[in-house]
């Protein structure tokens, strides 16, 4: 049994006989009252989020975790499909289940995903992807005032902010974890 100020981000619990997975935490002391930890789960068996609160003391049980590395073969009607290097085996995941994630899956991306009693429970991203402008208008010469930027489409879908001199077709490097340009790859 752990402590709840011990449960990070990426591990699963058990919480009201059902295990999920931690997708935020955020340890809080406000003002004159007891410190107590803010916590977002997923559920394996629903896969919806809730926020729980716990004080900062109660007990915890923690569930192991399997780490795999997987790679993304292709989207279908079914969902999104990744492939087991090792195995080849197939796990298919659906649209819900990906979420914002799909913005960053091109093929053969290489994703952690973790599995709890053989369900899998999240996907982790590396933390930048290379993706190819897919359609950006062109710079206009003469904005070129302080860090301008245009809005351009990658081959996933996701529109994100570049500067101009970025041009249609190239690849660039994008961070998972906010969406932002990082650079050109």
């Amino acid at each position: 049994m752990a402590n709840a100020n011990d449960i990070r981000k990426g591990m699963a619990i058990k919480h009201n006989g059902d295990v999920s997975v931690v997708l935020d935490t955020q340890h809080r002391t406000p003002g004159n009252l007891r410190a107590f930890v803010q916590a977002t789960l997923r559920s394996i068996k629903t896969g919806k989020s809730s926020n729980v609160r716990f004080t900062s003391t109660e007990p915890v049980e923690v569930v192991p975790i399997e780490r795999n590395k997987l790679e993304f073969s292709y989207k279908d009607n079914a969902g999104y499909n990744f492939i087991d290097p090792r195995s080849y085996e197939t796990v298919t995941l659906s649209e819900d289940f990906v979420g914002d994630a799909r913005n960053y899956l091109t093929e053969n991306l290489v994703c952690d995903v973790l599995f709890v009693d053989g369900k899998v429970a999240t996907i982790e991203l590396p933390s930048s992807v290379t993706l190819k402008i897919s359609r950006s208008p062109e710079g206009v010469r003469g904005d070129s005032a302080n860090n301008v930027q245009k809005v351009a489409e990658l081959e996933t879908g996701l529109k994100i902010n570049v500067p101009l001199f970025i041009k249609e077709g190239e690849l660039i490097k994008v961070s998972t974890a906010d969406g932002s340009y990082m650079g050109r790859a």
